[in-house]
C-alpha cells in the first residue's frame, strides 16, 4: 500500500510540477516576417540514405523561401549511392541549390555524424549565412518550414530554434512505442522550461534545429561536442551554457520519413544510446530502473493485487496513479493522431523502455558500445560528449 501511495505520489509530482511536460501546445512561438530575410545554410549528414532521400530531399530542395539559402549535403562514407543520388534529385526537382561533399571517415574522437556536421559548416561559412538549419536525412519539411523557423527565430530573438519531428506511427510497434518515446523526453526535457532563459534545462531534438551562425561559433559547435551520440541535447548544452536563448516545441511542418516497423528497429534506436542518456553511470542505471517500476509499474500491479488479496487502500492508490498516468498520455496520443485506448497501455511500453535501457548497459560492457550507421563507439567518452 504505502508503495502504491509513493507512486501516486510521483505521478502528482510529474502532473503538477514537471513544467507541465504532458502538454502538446508548445508549437512555433508567434512569429512576423521579417523586413530582410537572412540568408541561410542547410546542413544535412547523410549516411547510407538512399531509402529515404527520395521523399525527404525534394522536400528541402523546394523551400519557398524568400531569402538566400543552399544546401549541403555531406555522404558520410555511404555505401547504397546516397551521393550520387542526392545530385539526380537536385537535377530532377531543381529548387534551392545543392552541393554534396564528402569529408572523409572521421578523426579519432570524432562521431561520424557530427564530423559530417563539421564538414558541411565548415563548406558553409564561406557563404557566410546568418543562420543555419541542421537537419537530418529522413527529415521531410513542407515548403513553409523554413521560413516559419526563421520569422519565429527573429521574432522571438532566439540563437537555436529546434522541432521534435513528427515521427512516423502506421505499424502497431511504432503506435506503442513512438508517441512514448517523445513523451519520455517531454518528461526529462519539459519544452516550458527549455524556452526559459533563467531555467537550466536545455535539449534539442536533431532532426531540425536553426542555429544562428554567430551562435554556433560562440558555442564552438560541433568541435565541443564532437563526440557526443546524444548530439541534439549536446548542442543544446553547449549553445545555452554559452548565454544563447533556445527554444524546442513540436512540429506542425517536419516529419520523419523513417520507418521503424518491426519492435527490434525501434529497439536498437532507443538502446543504442539510452545507457549514454545515464553517462554509463550503474548507480543512475539502477535509479532509472528503480524509478521506472515505481512510477509505471507499480500502479497497474497495486490496482491488481489489491483487488486479488482484498486491499481496498492498495486498490485505489494503484488506479488512481495510474488514471493519472493515462491522463497525462493521452494528449500526445492525440497530438499523434492515435486511439485514446492506447493510453492504459503506457505500463507495458514503459516496461519494454526499461529493457531496452538494460539491454543499451549490457551492450555497453560487452565492448559494443553506442552504434550508428554501421560505427560503433564503446568508450564511454566517446558518447557522452562535453556537457552531457
Amino acid at each position: 500500500m504505502w508503495i502504491a501511495a509513493g507512486s501516486l505520489a510521483a505521478w502528482l509530482w510529474l502532473l503538477l510540477c514537471q513544467g507541465f511536460f504532458w502538454r502538446t501546445d508548445i508549437r512555433l512561438p508567434a512569429r512576423t516576417d521579417p523586413d530582410d530575410w537572412p540568408s541561410v545554410c542547410v546542413v544535412v549528414p547523410a549516411r547510407d540514405e538512399a531509402a529515404v532521400l527520395p521523399e525527404s530531399l525534394p522536400s528541402l530542395l523546394g523551400q519557398d523561401y524568400p531569402g538566400r539559402a543552399e544546401i549541403f549535403l555531406v555522404d558520410d562514407g555511404s555505401s547504397d549511392g546516397t551521393g550520387e543520388l542526392a545530385r539526380e534529385l537536385a537535377s530532377r526537382h531543381g529548387g534551392l541549390p545543392l552541393t554534396v561533399d564528402s569529408p572523409g571517415e572521421p578523426p579519432a574522437g570524432w562521431t561520424g555524424k557530427l564530423w559530417a556536421v563539421r564538414h558541411g559548416i565548415g563548406l558553409a561559412r564561406a557563404r557566410e549565412p546568418e543562420y543555419l538549419l541542421l537537419t537530418d536525412a529522413d527529415i521531410a519539411h513542407t515548403p513553409d518550414s523554413l521560413r516559419e523557423l526563421v520569422a519565429a527565430a527573429r521574432t522571438g530573438g532566439f540563437d537555436a530554434v529546434s522541432l521534435m519531428a513528427r515521427l512516423r506511427v502506421e505499424s502497431l510497434w511504432e503506435r506503442l512505442v513512438v508517441p512514448a518515446f517523445v513523451y519520455f523526453f517531454a518528461q526529462l526535457y519539459p519544452f516550458r522550461r527549455i524556452g526559459k532563459r533563467s531555467a537550466r534545462t536545455a535539449a534539442a531534438a536533431g532532426g531540425c534545429v536553426l542555429l544562428r551562425a554567430d551562435a554556433a561559433e560562440r558555442a564552438r559547435i560541433p568541435d565541443a561536442i564532437r563526440q557526443a551520440v546524444i548530439d541534439d541535447v549536446a548542442l543544446a548544452r553547449a549553445v545555452k551554457g554559452g548565454g544563447g536563448h533556445i527554444w524546442l516545441g513540436l512540429a506542425e511542418r517536419v516529419d520523419s520519413v523513417r520507418p521503424y516497423p518491426r519492435l527490434h528497429d525501434l529497439w536498437r534506436m532507443v538502446s543504442r544510446s539510452a545507457y549514454a542518456q545515464l553517462r554509463h553511470n550503474p548507480l543512475l542505471l539502477l535509479g532509472t530502473v528503480l524509478g521506472l517500476a515505481l512510477v509505471y509499474l507499480v500502479p497497474p500491479v497495486a490496482l491488481f493485487t489489491g483487488l486479488a488479496v482484498g486491499s481496498t487502500a492498495t486498490a485505489v492508490l494503484g488506479g488512481l496513479a495510474w488514471l493519472v498516468m493515462t491522463g497525462t498520455y493521452a494528449p500526445m496520443l492525440r497530438y499523434y493522431g492515435q486511439p485514446l485506448w492506447l493510453a492504459p497501455l503506457l505500463p507495458f511500453t514503459a516496461f519494454l523502455y526499461l529493457l531496452m535501457t538494460v539491454d543499451s548497459a549490457v551492450q555497453h560492457y560487452r565492448g559494443r558500445g553506442a552504434a550508428w550507421k554501421g560505427r560503433t563507439y564503446a568508450r564511454p567518452d566517446a558518447v557522452v560528449g562535453d556537457g552531457s
